[in-house]
């Protein structure tokens, strides 16, 4: 996953309203994504890449930040009982990343959850909701072939007047895990 091939267009204030109601339910899911996929099966977190970055226009846009700003990437795959379920990208500007959100440079393989939801000075952003289609085999989705759709949420984090972006991909595979639960993400 690069910066170009993370970025829906355009992202949206809702998700597509021909969306299912588990599809809706997990898209706007408050709080730590992590915790609702804790009640599906045994989560393990992969980190995939951890990088400095020049923030394309796309998510210059997202975030208020001018393009080709220096930001922090951090790239992580999230299976549940070995099944591919959430690949998520978040950054931060590379000095916050030194800063305000140093913390996320050391999580290893934990969750941003860890330090997102203990601090009473973050504040977050409502959600934004994408898809994308994969268009090669060799694209970075985890388990999902050319032709499919991974639909996509995002949110900013600010802390210390820093800006944090996380943005969860829902893989294709995941849907059949989800749907063991048919009464949505709690």
């Amino acid at each position: 996953m690069t910066p170009d091939t993370a970025l829906p267009r355009p992202w949206r204030g809702m998700p597509a309203p021909t969306l299912d109601p588990l599809r809706r339910a997990w898209l706007r899911r408050p709080g730590a994504l992590t915790a609702g996929l804790r009640r599906l099966g045994e989560v393990r977190l992969t980190v995939r890449r951890e990088a400095v970055e020049a923030l394309t226009p796309g998510w210059a846009a997202e975030t208020g930040l001018p393009a080709g700003t220096p930001v922090w990437w951090r790239e992580i795959l999230m299976t549940i009982d070995g099944v591919p379920a959430v690949q998520a990208c978040s950054f931060t500007p590379l000095r916050a990343s030194l800063g305000a959100w140093k913390a996320m440079r050391g999580l290893g393989q934990r969750p941003l959850a860890d330090i997102l939801y203990r601090d009473p000075r973050i504040a977050r952003s409502g959600f934004r909701f994408g898809r994308l289609r994969v268009r090669r085999a060799s694209e970075p989705w985890a388990d999902a072939a050319p032709g499919e759709t991974v639909l996509a949420r995002h949110s900013v984090f600010v802390r210390l007047g820093q800006p944090l972006l996380v943005a969860e991909y829902f893989l294709p595979s995941f849907w059949a895990v989800a749907a063991r639960r048919r009464n949505g993400p709690d």
